[in-house]
């Protein structure tokens, strides 16, 4: 797998986080420890983003 279609497969993946994450904080019924760790791994996606973005340059 290529450096740019690994980086388009991470940016998917935080993207679709980040929609689970927006549903999840609307349903009452969600745990907050659930939505934490959800966020955890969006920050995790968008640092590896950003770190490999940095080595295409």
């Amino acid at each position: 797998m290529s450096l740019s279609s690994h980086l388009t497969e991470l940016k998917k993946k935080h993207e679709h986080l980040s929609m689970e994450v927006e549903q999840a904080q609307r349903s009452p019924s969600t745990d907050g420890l659930e939505i934490a760790s959800m966020k955890k791994q969006k920050l995790k996606l968008k640092e590896e983003i950003e770190r490999l973005t940095t080595e295409l340059v």
